[in-house]
């Protein structure tokens, strides 16, 4: 298993940070957005495409990149601020967040903006859509993989489970999925909800390979995408332990920040917080 050098580990530090500040600054451009859940999976989506996944800017629809589906969409401004990094478009576009006319939309659009593998919004469809993907990958005998993000809250969806179903049934061993288990939705605590727990034993039940990890710590999040192109004979799901918004120590673990905009002064005060050194 090869494990995240120096350079690589600052470069997705780097980027994780530019992705949180671009995020803050997006969704008060926008007066409305989700910051808490997207500032969560800044790092995962910092080391997916900035060190694991085969993309290419210049080629979005590449046939042979690795494929990314945001399942839990609302939280599109951390791929917005990723793609943008990543060169997909300019970060000049960042600003125009949920305007009409513009590339970027409330959730993404595959149709409008580059570099988007899936439409998503509505909660469940965009893990299954990556399943499908992964089951055309194997069809094919394509060696692309794919990867998919989850909200905690999302597994309260029936579709999340039938895919899971699905997913085990197949093998799809080319993809992984990631739980953003910060414990928190729009409505508040999960548990409180409709407690989607124990995420790691359902998982299993369907027959996946379960690795729970730091989901703010490079070096396992790393390892965990590592050891799922080793499991041979079922897909994977990386249950990450994050805090919602982390990096803005005033949304850390708050639920009402799930869905608001912060204030220019907010803003200002925010992006300062996250680019202390």
């Amino acid at each position: 298993m090869t494990k995240l050098n120096a350079e690589q580990k600052a470069l997705v530090q780097e980027k994780a940070r530019e992705i949180r500040v671009s995020i803050v600054k997006a969704v008060t451009a926008a007066k409305s957005g989700h910051p808490g859940g997207s500032l969560s999976i800044a790092d995962i989506m910092s080391l997916l495409y900035f060190v694991e996944m085969k993309v290419d800017p210049a080629n979005p629809k590449w046939v042979d990149r690795d494929r990314f589906v945001l399942s839990k969409g609302h939280a599109a401004p951390a791929l917005y601020a990723t793609l943008a990094e990543k060169g997909f478009f300019s970060k000049d576009e960042l600003q125009h967040l949920r305007k009409i006319d513009h590339i970027l939309q409330g959730h993404p659009d595959m149709k409008h903006t580059p570099g988007v593998d899936m439409s998503t919004g509505s909660l469940g469809q965009g893990i299954s859509a990556a399943c499908g993907m992964a089951l055309a990958g194997k069809i094919d005998n394509k060696e692309f993989r794919v990867y998919s993000i989850l909200g905690d809250g999302e597994l309260e969806e029936g579709q999340v489970w039938e895919a899971a179903m699905f997913a085990g049934f197949y093998k799809l061993n080319n993809l992984t999925a990631f739980v953003d288990y910060n414990g928190l939705q729009i409505d508040g605590d999960i548990t409180e909800v409709m407690s989607p727990l124990p995420i790691g034993e359902k998982f299993a039940a369907f027959n996946w390979n379960v690795i729970e990890v730091n989901g703010h710590d490079l070096d396992e999040l790393h390892d965990a995408i590592e050891a799922a192109k080793a499991v041979t004979d079922k897909p994977t799901v990386v249950v990450m332990h994050t805090v919602k918004g982390k990096g803005v120590k005033e949304m850390e673990g708050q639920a009402g920040w799930h869905g608001k905009a912060p204030s220019a002064e907010e803003c200002e005060k925010f992006v300062a917080e996250l680019l202390e050194v």
